[in-house]
């Protein structure tokens, strides 16, 4: 009986394993002749795996962290094809979504109807309060998809209102991971940087709070979102060592996720950041702070 349950199982996987779609061909300009493009592989290993290995991996998964680079639209690519399959292999619960904060919940969830029954989003800035910031050429794509599903669509960050109030008062973060002086003082660090150390020391704290408390909210809202859940979020709010996971692990979820992080070819991603890395190829570099120089 063993043996004839095991045949059926290797049985079953070969039939999904053929029926996955192959990922899409890179977009981004760069990188495209690197040795590592196109290359998944289990930090905890240092194995490279295929892409149906990979998502044999992520379907047990309760909680499935991506990170991405938002301007590669290799990444957007990716997230598309990993949340068709994935939901081939499972039955989904629901998408989060870094670039949806909850004010716009409502219209979201209306969109959804609309896009359920058929009917065309003819415009998404109206029909669902987005943000311009987030590329809707990069973003578009998959949250129409994902506004065709029978699952929720879900906003996963802070309110304009409520960033602002973190910065009139930094509230307490409670938790031993999230708040270790090593994580705080490494966000400082990137915080600073990201801001072409141009912003002023005393303006720092206030960032750092606004950072751990996006963290926060995301690892909330994973916890409270119908499962299995995918969350969809820039690469340093996915890592295991600085961002979401910390907070999941302090809130009592330290179990059940899984990271995977979208990284441009030559970029350095190991065990401490992520479960795996899919490297993709790259955009061409911006100094975006030369317009900031005097």
């Amino acid at each position: 009986m063993r043996v004839v349950l095991l045949s059926c199982l290797m049985l079953l996987a070969a039939c999904q394993s053929r029926n996955v779609l192959p990922p899409p061909a890179p977009l981004a300009a760069l990188g495209r002749e690197h040795a590592d493009l196109g290359r998944i592989v289990d930090l905890a290993s240092g194995q490279s795996i295929s892409p149906e290995q990979l998502l044999s991996r992520l379907a047990p998964a309760q909680r499935v962290l991506v990170g991405e680079q938002h301007d590669n639209p290799d990444h957007h690519a990716l997230q598309l094809w990993l949340s068709r399959e994935l939901s081939r292999l499972r039955p989904q619960g629901s998408m989060l979504m870094e670039m949806l904060n909850p004010d716009q919940q409502n219209k979201v969830d209306q969109a959804q109807k609309t896009a359920r029954a058929g009917q065309a989003i003819t415009d998404p800035f109206d029909a669902l309060a987005w943000q311009p910031g987030w590329g809707w050429s990069l973003y578009g794509p998959l949250v129409l998809h994902q506004l065709r599903q029978s699952y929720p669509l879900l906003a996963a960050n802070l309110d304009r209102t409520e960033i602002m109030q973190i910065y009139r008062r930094r509230p307490t973060l409670a938790g031993q991971r999230s708040g270790a002086a090593e994580v705080q003082a490494r966000l400082l660090a990137d915080i600073r940087e990201s801001h072409c150390g141009l912003l002023p020391d005393s303006q720092l704290p206030a960032m750092l709070a606004v950072q751990q408390q996006r963290d926060r909210r995301m690892a909330e809202a994973l916890m409270a979102a119908p499962q299995p859940s995918l969350l969809l979020a820039g690469a340093f709010h996915a890592r295991k060592d600085l961002g979401v996971p910390l907070h999941l692990a302090d809130l009592g979820a330290q179990s059940g996720n899984a990271v995977l992080i979208l990284a441009e070819v030559g970029r350095s991603v190991d065990a401490s950041m992520a479960d795996y890395v899919w490297f993709t190829a790259a955009q061409p570099e911006q100094d975006h702070c030369a317009k900031l120089r005097p």
